[in-house]
């Protein structure tokens, strides 16, 4: 919840909405974190209850984990998200079909920042600067562990994207716009 309140705090200043996928036991053990980003009016998607791999799983338990993510999800205001991201990004065939049941849209991403290494905050700046390009979804993690580089990371790559022309959407204004 630490680093979830510096991130909110930051796409506040710069009056951006994000989109966060949610781990549904996180939800549980941290629900003022999940309220806080629903309220300050952020897009939530849906990125399992446990955060497991998923491809080895049967279908009960894959259903499960989406079922039960998104009803902790709805927990926080009667939402049901229609966005999900596999963990790792890492799915099959029948985490596909299971998705898209549930009427899913899977999101990957094309910029992973690699924070969870920890890399510092100006390592992570210069990965994106030197990659991003209009339409790229950028992968951040408000949690990774203690000294997350994340939202000092933040804090600087929002002013220079914005400095260059960049608007910032949520996955679903992206969608959207394609």
């Amino acid at each position: 919840p630490y680093y979830t309140e510096k991130i909110l705090e930051i796409l506040k200043k710069y009056d951006i909405k994000a989109t966060f996928f949610f781990v549904g036991q996180n939800i549980v053990n941290y629900p003022e974190a999940a309220e806080a980003v629903y309220k300050a009016g952020h897009e939530i998607g849906n990125h399992t209850y446990t955060h497991h791999r998923l491809r080895s799983m049967e279908y009960s338990e894959l259903l499960s984990e989406l079922e039960r993510c998104d009803d902790a999800i709805y927990e926080i205001d009667e939402y049901r998200p229609h966005l999900f991201r596999p963990p790792e990004g890492a799915f099959n065939t029948e985490l596909e079909k299971t998705a898209l049941m549930l009427d899913y849209s899977i999101i990957l991403w094309s910029i992973d920042t690699r924070d969870w290494e920890h890399r510092s905050p100006e390592k992570i700046l210069e990965h994106v600067t030197e990659k991003v390009k209009g339409g790229d979804i950028i992968l951040m993690h408000d949690y990774i562990g203690y000294n997350s580089p994340t939202a000092e990371a933040l804090e600087l790559i929002i002013p220079k994207l914005l400095e260059r022309g960049y608007k910032f959407v949520t996955v679903s204004e992206l969608i959207s716009a394609k």
